[in-house]
């Protein structure tokens, strides 16, 4: 699912494009309504002014670190899952109500704003924090824009997708659920179709991401599938130096000792041996 960007609902564009409202009205020589609805909508505790404040947040940042960047995105979205969601939506109803009785609405919102697609790219990150599943694709990319907005420099693509894996991980279960479509796309540059086998074990690894002990056994239990069918294939192998590797492999497909952490190595190794297996099967 591809998040919309709506102006009507970005705090953060709508302050903006408020005090810009404010300049042109003060060259006008005319009293600027925007001042009160900055006002009454723009200062409190409220729900709108928490959120307008994480984007404010993102605008004062400029030029800082990779790892500042991240964090301070990482913390702005999470953050972004504890505000009232209902009660900032009434408000900016109300919000909207008042620009629409003050201006035409029509030419408020389009007036060009700097930091456009930074404030955009943020809006479509929260509501990702808030929603179903997301396109991963659109998370990255947008995660993209604000970093680059952050950190003034050009984003690698494959080191914020594994960021977005480990930050989404760390979440629970029906979040990992993102994780586990992230972790698809991620290795679908490897494998042009996944097998079966290769799905589940993804899936496990991210449902069950929170027990070691689970996971650690159900891999073990896979990988003495997996030997055992290296073993009965290899038979109909007639060229030596083809079993003479697969007798190597064969000898590397060991159990995870209890004193292992299971990690992502390990699950690459199970989906580069079920593909083995694959081929096996298909000779």
């Amino acid at each position: 699912m591809r998040i919309k960007h709506s102006k009507y609902k970005n705090t953060g564009l709508i302050f903006e494009l408020l005090v810009k409202q404010i300049a042109t009205d003060t060259l006008s020589r005319q009293e600027s309504p925007a001042v009160k609805i900055i006002k009454k909508f723009f200062t409190g505790k409220t729900s709108l002014v928490r959120e307008f404040k994480l984007y404010k947040y993102i605008l004062e940042n400029r030029g800082v670190s990779q790892n500042k960047g991240e964090s301070i995105l990482s913390t702005v979205t999470e953050i972004s899952r504890k505000i009232d969601r209902q009660a900032a939506k009434k408000q900016k109803y109300e919000l909207i109500k008042e620009i629409k009785e003050a201006y035409n609405v029509d030419e408020f919102f389009s007036m060009k704003v700097r930091d456009y697609k930074a404030l955009a790219a943020l809006y479509c990150l929260m509501e990702a924090q808030n929603s179903d599943l997301s396109d991963p694709t659109f998370i990255v990319e947008n995660k993209m824009t604000v970093l680059e907005h952050l950190t003034e420099s050009k984003q690698d693509k494959q080191e914020v997708t594994d960021t977005i894996v480990e930050e989404f991980a760390k979440y629970d279960k029906d979040l990992r659920l993102l994780t586990y479509k992230i972790l698809l796309e991620k290795f679908n540059g490897a494998y042009d179709n996944f097998l079966p086998e290769q799905k589940t074990i993804l899936r496990e690894f991210i449902n069950a991401s929170d027990s070691q002990v689970k996971l650690r056994t159900l891999i073990n239990e896979e990988l003495q599938k997996i030997a055992t069918a290296v073993d009965e294939y290899k038979a109909n192998v007639k060229d030596s130096i083809a079993k003479i590797k697969l007798d190597e492999v064969a000898k590397n497909i060991t159990p995870i000792s209890n004193k292992t952490k299971v990690g992502d190595n390990h699950i690459i190794n199970l989906l580069q041996y079920y593909e083995l297996v694959n081929e096996l099967k298909n000779l």
